[in-house]
């Protein structure tokens, strides 16, 4: 069982998998280097990339993600406008300082090398970090796996590894939805009150509310920034920020449009999730929830509910993030996150779900319908592919997030207001079928950029 804090995290754009997972496994080297009784003799370091993080790895950052763990960057405290002027400086320098103060020579088309034709054994997000003494003998080699969501794994980890640090003895620990709908039944519990009685095993109450709060307050930071930058993304394809200029559209709108326009609440929605993935696109501070590529559709769903609900609460926010977390922790353990393995589905499918049973137990959902939200967010998202044109996570990414957003308000209100729990199809079973497709899916639509959008529109 991992913990909700690990599930989401607090770090930058444009990519979970791509930018936030490398940095932490380059910082994860250098710290361990570091311990090294002959860690003075470095004379050079070296990355390799391999499969889609060489592959997407230029137009995801991945390149100024490495130099910043290298030095020693975390991505939930580095400051995203401090990147690209100190990756600059280290390509004009050729010399970069290994956690900040051990200083190297390092040539860029040397020692940081894109295998594209080239995967590691356990999954296509793989890396190799090199350190070498003065006569070019290896001091120390590991190999990471950026295994989705902003986990990292190595060559050390069991293959069932979840994370660095797994939460130990809870109370309710639960393997399916299934078990957890089991354990909210027999001890009368929410899918909430599981989730934070299992939290109290390593935090607090007031932890736990603290560390909940700080990711409500960096989503809305994030949707208010992405309304103010107005321009142009950066990577090449002119793709404009639309987010501001919807948000003063809706601003200036009569209190009684919304009467003649019931939809103008959607449009919100749409705005709040465009914000995000703009600010993320653009490399900005947002929380992983539960990848970079979906960031908007869970801070869009909540700040629906925050802002429209008439009885929205702070404790209902809270709530609706720890049940968003038990559906994102059964998809991290019985499937991915990643979409380097399961396409897009395993991103935006998984945050719509997510959203959608977060969104249905504030609505007053039984932990039956809230099985049942999530059950419809990833149902009609299954085979969903990952293609981003010219390797950016903006085409179609940005857009797929509204929909997502949008999906996820539909399945809670399905579930909840139309539905008793009883259903079907359960999410265990969404969930294998998601695996299994994601498993069938050819590589060239799971972040490769070689097919689909990404190969039938032109990047220029």
């Amino acid at each position: 069982m991992i913990s909700l804090f690990e599930l989401f995290k607090i770090g930058i754009g444009p990519s979970s998998s791509h930018t936030v997972g490398p940095m932490l496994a380059t910082r994860q080297f250098v710290s361990e280097l570091a311990s090294l009784p002959n860690a003075g003799s470095v004379v050079r370091l070296s990355v390799e990339l391999f499969g889609s993080l060489a592959l997407t790895g230029i137009g995801h950052a991945t390149d100024r993600a490495c130099l910043m763990g290298l030095e020693g960057a975390d991505p939930s405290t580095v400051d995203p406008a401090a990147i690209e002027p100190r990756y600059a400086a280290i390509v004009a320098q050729r010399t970069l300082r290994w956690q900040g103060k051990h200083a190297v020579a390092f040539e860029l088309e040397r020692d940081l090398v894109f295998h594209r034709d080239q995967s590691l054994p356990r999954h296509p997000n793989g890396m190799r970090c090199s350190a070498f003494d003065s006569q070019q003998r290896v001091i120390l080699e590991r190999q990471y796996y950026s295994v989705g969501g902003g986990f990292v794994i190595s060559d050390d980890d069991a293959p069932s590894a979840q994370s660095a640090s797994e939460v130990g003895d809870q109370p309710y620990p639960f393997t399916s939805c299934d078990e957890l709908l089991s354990i909210c039944r027999f001890h009368q519990l929410s899918m909430a009150e599981v989730v934070h009685a299992n939290e109290r095993v390593r935090y607090c109450d007031a932890e736990i509310a603290d560390k909940l709060e700080a990711i409500w307050l960096t989503m809305a930071a994030c949707i208010e920034r992405g309304c103010q930058q107005d321009g142009i993304l950066p990577g090449g394809l002119g793709i404009r920020r639309r987010a501001p200029e919807l948000f003063r559209k809706l601003s200036h709108t009569a209190p009684s449009a919304h009467a003649n326009d019931p939809l103008l609440r959607l449009d919100w929605v749409t705005m709040f999730a465009l914000a995000v993935n703009e600010e993320n696109a653009a490399g900005g501070r947002v929380v992983t929830a539960p990848t970079n590529g979906a960031a908007g559709i869970i801070p869009a769903v909540l700040n629906y509910y925050a802002r429209f609900w008439p009885t929205a609460t702070t404790q209902g926010i809270h709530a609706f993030l720890k049940t968003a977390g038990a559906i994102g922790m059964l998809y991290k353990r019985n499937a991915s996150l990643s979409a380097a393995e399961m396409g897009c589905q395993g991103e935006v499918g998984v945050a719509c779900s997510m959203a959608a049973a977060g969104l249905a137990a504030v609505m007053g959902g039984s932990p039956q319908q809230v099985e049942n939200a999530a059950e419809i967010g990833m149902e009609h998202n299954l085979g969903l592919t990952c293609d981003p044109v010219a390797g950016l996570v903006q085409v179609p990414c940005i857009e797929r997030n509204t929909m997502g957003a949008v999906k996820a308000i539909n399945a809670a209100r399905l579930a909840v207001l139309y539905g008793d729990g009883r259903h079907r199809v359960s999410l265990d079973r969404v969930i294998e079928t998601m695996r299994q497709t994601g498993m069938d899916m050819q590589s060239k639509y799971k972040e490769t950029s070689l097919g689909g959008l990404a190969v039938n529109v032109t990047s220029c």
